[in-house]
């Protein structure tokens, strides 16, 4: 299973750092993939990172703000987020896929609030 965790309310230009960490599978053979939904709106994929954690992903909407990492000896996946805009509230989920970041996702968490107004 994956659980995020860190979520929560934060003005704009704030940080938050989210976290998913992994259990009862082999976490550092998946790529995982951070995702967002907003409400009203579909499902969209926000950043991924390899297996070795050498190549990553970004959307255009977050390049630059938000940086994906991982520590394979924890089984976890982190998720900071800088500069945060009311564009960003939506509920933040992370998923692990096999055979890379567009490969096809085999476990997603249960996702974690990000809530970003003055």
């Amino acid at each position: 299973q994956l659980v995020e965790s860190g979520g929560g309310s934060v003005q704009p230009g704030g940080s938050l750092r989210l976290s998913c960490v992994a259990s009862g599978f082999a976490a550092d053979y998946h790529a995982i993939g951070w995702f967002r939904q907003a409400p009203g709106k579909e499902r969209q994929s926000v950043s991924c990172i390899n297996t070795s954690g050498t190549r990553t992903d970004y959307a255009d909407s977050v390049k630059g703000r938000f940086t994906i990492s991982r520590d394979n000896a924890k089984s976890a996946v982190y998720l900071q987020m800088d500069s945060l805009e009311p564009e960003d509230t939506a509920t933040y989920y992370c998923a692990a896929l096999n055979r890379g970041c567009s490969g096809v996702v085999r476990f997603w968490g249960q996702g974690t609030l990000v809530t970003v107004s003055a």
